[in-house]
């Protein structure tokens, strides 16, 4: 009799979800449809755990069909009916609210003619070599630990890392993208080894998941490749350290310091040093990935590297910065040196942290070896250096434009930051007779619909030394307006140029930018736009010039002090620049050249992009190949 009542208990549950039964004692194929108690429930998202409704007792039973390869004896249709439908529904309600509790990213949806359990981060509904997708089949338990199991699995958290990366909430009609889903399986199994490894790193797995989807076609052409990839990823060396300083009142204060040697097979390392609250060791390797790639790209032979600190100075004394650059400069200064490592500028790290930092090496080093990259202060007269990199994103920019035959002159041009890139992103604008109206700091952005010239531009600089917000601009130029909590990219332009932080365009962004006419997107800080957004911005044909390859103006400038090349007391700026410009020349050229010879047309979207990879790949793993496992 006991097992009479389980098979109609089993009954029951097929009935109260629709469900297909084939025979007492053999697994039951559930299909999850709409419930009785709650029509809308298979198209409702599974996000908090709301309440639902509670079937009353008085409402009608609907009559239910149940399909059935073998028919049951009719004592056992008897059995059925003595079961109380308003414990039935009990039953599936408390199941349903733990599911709203427990896994806010599931929902239920139809796809592919079946009523599924969905992830609304990953928008899938199972591995399909797997027997149990998210608990479409099976007993309540086996679908619960199903769930559990996609809750754990590696894509489910990639997805969520990459989702919290670009600050998104998690909703059902907004899903992550995530480029392994479409990647060869070599090259899957590449970022699912890099996940296992750092699964809390998420700039770091977002970024080396782009380098391997460029590398794709790599990859197929060459299986050899997939080794040197595997050990390219992996940095050579990474310092992590404390650095206790002490404020102007006496207390005493602890940060985090990092630097990140990522490969040195070209050469001696260079990359920059970051002072930002956001900094981490995630973020030092991102970095790192991004320099390497970028160094690997210029006319010189150089490794990458990367680092910094949690320390923020703004706000800080000059006594406290210069402290705390001493004490940072005393751990790290082992593993500095001209044919080591040597840091330039990077947020939150200009002139006067660079002369610190500069200091206190030559103190600990005995000697006066070269400099770090980055301003001289240590000479009469001032290095371009600070303007290359800004510069070159726009002799990058009108590369491009040439290409096309056209050119900067009349464009609208929407720049994100306003540090020294961005400032001399519109200085460089300005000379070349294009129109920049956008800037943009921490707190909202500033549009100037009668564009800028040079004295706004030293305005603006004023007001950036004095550690005033952009919206005091507004208060001088009644035609500009400062927006709160907003970013540039809804304005009118043609093309943009990010230079504030990665992953500053989310995807609602590059929506906003393909709406509102951009046609080239040139990046000017690393890694700008998110996954999604760069899928986005493809499927609009959007042109990209990645930081990599725009942003080398920079490292071509540091190499041109470093070797001496040339006299910056004598030599004019005229000079400098048609040095710089014939350097992002031959970047381009290389750029398109790699991209070309993997199939890549040089109208693609994604040419530069994947070019600028390939063409740095290819000579770091030559490198790497020759001088054995490395």
């Amino acid at each position: 009799m006991n097992s009479t009542m389980d098979g109609m208990n089993l009954i029951q549950q097929a009935q109260r979800h629709h469900l297909v039964v084939r025979e007492l004692g053999e697994e039951i194929d559930l299909e999850i449809s709409h419930g009785d108690d709650d029509p809308s429930f298979a198209s409702t998202p599974l996000i908090g755990s709301g309440s639902t409704r509670e079937p009353s007792s008085e409402e009608p039973e609907e009559p239910k069909e149940l399909t059935m390869d073998s028919q049951l004896p009719s004592e056992d249709q008897d059995l059925s009916k003595m079961q109380p439908a308003k414990r039935k529904k009990k039953v599936v309600k408390r199941w349903r609210d733990e599911w709203a509790d427990t896994y806010k990213w599931a929902y239920v949806d139809v796809k592919e003619g079946t009523a599924r359990i969905l992830c609304s981060v990953c928008r899938e509904y199972g591995r399909k070599h797997r027997r149990n997708p998210y608990g479409n089949e099976g007993s309540r338990n086996m679908q619960m630990s199903a769930l559990e199991e996609h809750n754990n699995s590696l894509l489910h958290k990639e997805a969520l890392r990459l989702q919290m990366a670009s600050k998104d909430k998690i909703v059902a009609d907004k899903p992550i993208h995530v480029k392994a889903a479409v990647m060869s399986k070599t090259a899957g199994s590449i970022i699912e080894a890099a996940l296992k490894r750092d699964p809390n790193e998420i700039e770091f797995i977002q970024s080396v998941q782009e380098v391997v989807h460029a590398l794709d076609r790599v990859i197929a052409k060459n299986s050899n490749y997939v080794n040197v990839i595997e050990r390219l990823i992996e940095p050579e060396r990474m310092v992590l350290f404390r650095v206790p300083w002490m404020d102007d009142r006496g207390e005493t204060h602890v940060n985090r310091g990092f630097r990140v040697q990522f490969n040195q097979a070209l050469g001696p390392c260079r990359g920059g040093m970051r002072f930002h609250p956001s900094m981490n060791l995630s973020v030092a390797k991102f970095l790192g990935v991004e320099q390497t790639f970028k160094n690997a790209l210029s006319p010189y032979k150089l490794g990458g590297a990367a680092g910094g600190s949690d320390f923020d100075p703004k706000g800080k004394s000059d006594n406290e910065v210069m402290r705390f650059c001493q004490s940072f400069m005393n751990e790290i200064y082992r593993y500095l040196g001209p044919e080591k490592d040597l840091p330039s500028e990077e947020m939150g790290v200009g002139t006067r942290e660079m002369g610190y930092l500069f200091g206190q090496y030559r103190r600990l080093a005995g000697h006066f070896q070269g400099s770090f990259s980055g301003p001289r202060i240590f000479w009469s007269g001032s290095s371009l250096r600070t303007e290359a990199t800004g510069y070159g994103l726009v002799f990058f920019a009108q590369l491009i434009l040439a290409d096309m035959n056209k050119e900067l002159k009349g464009l609208r041009c929407a720049v994100s930051g306003s540090g020294k890139i961005a400032l001399h992103v519109l200085e460089k604008l300005i000379a070349y007779g294009a129109h920049p109206i956008t800037v943009s700091d921490s707190k909202g952005y500033l549009v100037d619909e009668d564009g800028f010239d040079y004295m706004k531009i030293s305005f603006l600089r004023d007001i950036k030394a004095q550690q005033r917000s952009l919206r005091d601009y507004s208060k001088t130029y009644a035609r500009s307006k400062y927006y709160d909590e907003a970013k540039p990219w809804n304005e009118g332009c043609d093309v943009a140029f990010p230079c504030a932080f990665q992953n500053e365009i989310d995807q609602s962004d590059a929506m906003n930018l393909v709406n509102s006419g951009c046609r080239i997107l040139v990046e000017g800080s690393n890694m700008p736009c998110t996954s999604e957004a760069i899928e986005v911005l493809r499927k609009a044909n959007v042109l990209i010039a990645p930081a990599m390859a725009a942003g080398a103006g920079g490292v071509v400038a540091g190499e041109l002090e470093l070797n001496h090349e040339c006299n910056l007391m004598n030599w004019s700026p005229e000079d400098f620049e048609s040095k710089l410009q014939e350097a992002m020349k031959q970047i381009y050229q290389r750029a398109l050249k790699a991209a070309n010879d993997f199939g890549y047309q040089k109208e693609s979207p994604e040419a530069l992009v994947h070019g600028s990879v390939i063409s740095s790949f290819l000579a770091i793993a030559q490198a790497m190949t020759d001088q054995g496992c490395v």
